[in-house]
């Protein structure tokens, strides 16, 4: 048969699962034309013969937990996701750049300071469609394909800003208004995450109406739930009963359970979770293989000082600060005190920009709290006063034994909760989590190869099919005819990732090459700077063009 790419004598992980065997792949156009037993492809029948011999090939992975919005904004080739293997961004936690209007302002949301994304600022007032957002990227060009849910966030946003309470009737006339719209321009549902503001002023039965019209259009509500610690148990209940109401799939962001004390919690969630789909609920989770999570410094306070958005004017009122304090030493329940989860031994700020803070980077905040006189809250609230920014900040919470143990749950699958970099450019903004470099890479690089806590084929299964089936896409995902070719090779022996805490800017290793929609965008470990990425759509979508 005719072939523009003949990838030859691989082991062949097709992505469902099954067992790898030798093959050859055939690529005609942008498509899978083929998968043949090895040798059984006339190599003169290809423009093209790539030797696989001792690779592996597979489809390309679809990251269902990417914050690539504004690094695609600055640099289009996604370095740090290309050489991990990932082919497709799944963006929208809490936050999506469209629809702009009704009461967003998106001066709110933390815009970082490199040149290239000054230009975009006013671009983005613009984007009134939630389609405008993902038109805009494809004409200018972008490597990985892109698709996205509806930020929660930026729903709440459009109608009360970053006020408290309920929304009223005529408030969620709106919301529902928004949410079609964005179902029907390919929104593959609503997002949330629960423990920042304004996503945490928004109360299951909000939650409920408003997935109800995502679930009308086959949507899905993914979420980071309200509490991954203290409350983990009661927040996957709140989660479970807003699935039900709403007759709507669930998928939950990055399953943890964060603090010693809530370490044996994992156990018992799973056990939930496993309930609710014997008794025929449609709850799915995704995790990243690392024990430190990572958001702002200022998530060790309430989200209450957010609101209105003066969270660093309440944090310079004294009398305000002592409120802020009491709470955060002496946690009410209610929010995710994050402070005394991790304890200030575990929380090492990142990403400080000030040039008085910079010298802090890499310390503990009791190391920071302690060369300053003061104790950790004051040391952190300085900080944020002086940065008037989130401060990008890495707090170590989880244990090895539930990272194993829910690498092995069949309904699990591989997220990076981050965005796709650049060294070049990135190292200059400081460090970072360094799941931006290194998640896929290090599952199967450690989790596979090195401890044998999941099979390649299953690790290959969490990070492609699994989730392109739970997104409803039914041509990415798989090494099968007709199917785009979004291919990775890579070597099972070499490949890892280097990324660490300390030294976080570092590429992975191993994967070889890389095809998106047909086109080579990674050869022999370089970008190849095409850009070739096309937009992926929920199934509201074809709605609308019905």
């Amino acid at each position: 048969m005719p072939a523009d790419v003949l990838i030859r004598g691989a082991q062949v992980v097709d992505g469902t699962g099954n067992p790898w065997f030798y093959g050859d792949v055939v690529i005609e156009g942008d498509r899978i034309a083929a998968v043949q037993p090895a040798g059984s492809v006339e190599a003169h029948t290809a423009g093209e013969v790539v030797d696989a011999a001792g690779m592996v090939v597979c489809p390309g992975f679809i990251d269902i937990q990417s914050h690539s919005i504004l690094p695609l904004m600055i640099d289009p080739r996604c370095l740090s996701k290309i050489t991990q293997g990932v082919t497709t961004e799944i963006m929208g936690e809490s936050w999506t750049p469209a629809p702009a209007g009704g009461r967003v302002d998106h001066e709110i949301f933390s815009w970082e300071e490199p040149e290239e994304l000054r230009p975009w600022k006013e671009r983005v007032k613009g984007w009134t469609r939630f389609r405008d957002w993902h038109d805009t990227m494809i004409d200018r060009g972008v490597t990985p394909n892109i698709g996205s849910y509806l930020g929660g966030g930026t729903l709440r946003s459009y109608v009360k800003g970053l006020d408290v309470g309920p929304a009223n009737d005529e408030e969620l006339g709106v919301m529902r208004r928004v949410v079609r719209e964005a179902m029907e321009d390919g929104a593959f549902g609503v997002a949330y995450a629960l423990i920042y503001p304004p996503d945490a002023f928004v109360g299951t039965d909000e939650l409920v109406e408003v997935c109800k019209v995502a679930g009308d259009y086959g949507g899905r509500y993914i979420t980071h739930m309200r509490s991954e610690a203290d409350e983990f148990l009661e927040a996957l209940e709140e989660t479970l009963e807003i699935g039900r109401r709403a007759n709507v799939a669930v998928e939950i962001y990055h399953l943890k359970a964060s603090g010693r004390a809530n370490w044996p919690k994992m156990a018992e969630a799973i056990e939930r979770i496993n309930q609710a789909r014997a008794a025929g609920q449609d709850v799915t989770a995704d995790m990243y293989p690392y024990l430190a999570g990572g958001t702002g410094l200022s998530s060790v306070f309430p989200p209450w000082l957010a609101a209105e958005g003066k969270f660093y004017e309440n944090l310079r009122d004294p009398d305000v600060r002592a409120r802020v304090k009491e709470e955060v030493l002496h946690p009410s329940g209610g929010w995710e005190a994050l402070g005394t989860l991790a304890g200030p031994d575990g929380i090492f700020p990142l990403d400080l920009r000030q040039p008085a803070n910079r010298p802090l980077i890499g310390k503990s905040l009791a190391e920071i709290a302690e060369s300053r006189g003061q104790d950790w809250f004051e040391a952190a609230a300085d900080m944020l006063v002086s940065e008037e920014q989130r401060v990008g900040t890495v707090y170590f919470m989880m244990s090895e034994d539930n990272l194993r143990l829910q690498l092995q749950q069949p309904w699990i699958k591989i997220s990076t909760d981050a965005g796709g970099v650049d060294p070049a450019w990135a190292e200059k903004l400081g460090p970072t989590h360094p799941r931006a470099y290194g998640t896929y890479t290090r599952v199967l690089g450690r989790y596979v190869r090195e401890e044998g806590v999941i099979t390649l084929e299953d690790a290959i299964r969490k990070m492609s099919s699994a989730v392109a089936r739970r997104l409803g896409i039914t041509d990415r995902g798989l090494l099968q005819p007709g199917c785009f070719a979004d291919v990775v090779i890579f070597d099972p022996q070499t490949v890892t990732d280097h990324a660490t805490f300390e030294d976080s800017h570092r590429l992975s290793a191993g994967i070889r090459d890389v095809w998106i929609n047909g086109t080579r965008v990674l050869a022999n470990a370089e970008h190849t700077g095409a850009t070739p990425g096309r937009i992926v759509e929920g199934p509201g979508r074809w709605v609308r063009e019905a």
